[in-house]
């Protein structure tokens, strides 16, 4: 100690700053190099000035190398907290939009089958009808062919008259009821069997608007005349022109009864297609 001793200490301290560093850029571990400066702690101490305190705080800090500060280890925390929210908000809108497209499926179909069973207990109701209806029609025209074609064999001659038919049928009704959606609800064959049924009308109302032609032109007109007018009476039987009258009421009694078979067989596809609906 010279001088009052400071100017030792301060040597001391020149001397161990300029080894620490090298110590530290080499890799050299720092605590064992900081005890071993603990000799002479009370020189030490009392050597120390702010500045140097702050370069040793400074290379300690290095020393340890690196690692998540709180700060930085909250941040994470708080960005894993946020993927969640984001990841828990695109399941939620997911299930959202399949649970409404479900329902929206859900109530379509819903409201398909409702004006499906529309349709089909409408058809169903106006075929009973028709098919009652056109029994008894059909009887009493069938009545009327065998009775002429009966005393026309019999040589009676029996007398002429207006042959009409008259029907409520539009060829509109089926094509609106398929516009309105029958194609895209009905089955199939509940389709194919209204077609059939379709077909069946049309071919028959043709037939029985030529007939009634034929007698508009050759028997109404002459309705006033006499017996023999329309019959051979050498052999009792009809006039070739006019043969087409039993013809008529035959066709007539066809047409029923091919009517009668097309509709019992499209109620009963209506009723099976109605009774897979429940």
């Amino acid at each position: 100690m010279g001088n009052g001793g400071e100017p030792e200490a301060v040597a001391a301290v020149s001397f161990a700053g300029p080894a620490i560093l090298p110590a530290i850029t080499q890799g050299v571990e720092v605590p064992d190099r900081i005890a071993a400066l603990q000799v002479g702690s009370c020189i030490w101490s009392s050597a120390l000035t702010p500045f140097t305190g702050i370069r040793l705080l400074t290379m300690l800090s290095i020393a340890r190398g690196p690692g998540l500060t709180m700060s930085e280890k909250t941040k994470d925390r708080s960005h894993l907290s946020r993927l969640g929210r984001w990841a828990a908000e695109l399941v939620l809108v997911f299930v959202g939009v399949y649970a409404a497209f479900w329902l929206n499926n859900y109530q379509q179909r819903r409201a398909e089958a409702q004006r499906r069973d529309q349709i089909l207990a409408s058809l169903e109701q106006e075929f009973l009808r028709g098919i009652e209806s056109g029994k008894i029609t059909g009887a009493k025209q069938e009545r009327q062919a065998a009775e002429f074609r009966r005393a026309l064999d019999a040589g009676e001659m029996p007398p002429l008259r207006p042959f009409v038919f008259t029907t409520d049928y539009s060829p509109g009704d089926i094509a609106t009821l398929l516009q309105s959606g029958g194609v895209e609800l009905l089955d199939v064959k509940t389709l194919m069997t209204l077609r059939q049924l379709e077909s069946v009308i049309r071919w028959g109302l043709s037939d029985m608007q030529r007939y009634q032609k034929l007698s508009d032109e050759l028997i109404v007109p002459n309705l006033d005349q006499d017996i023999s007018f329309f019959y051979d009476p050498a052999n009792k039987k009809l006039r070739k022109r006019f043969e087409i009258y039993p013809q008529a009421l035959e066709a007539t009694v066809r047409f029923a009864h091919d009517l009668d078979r097309t509709k019992t067989e499209l109620l009963k596809q209506i009723q099976a297609e109605r009774q897979r609906e429940h």
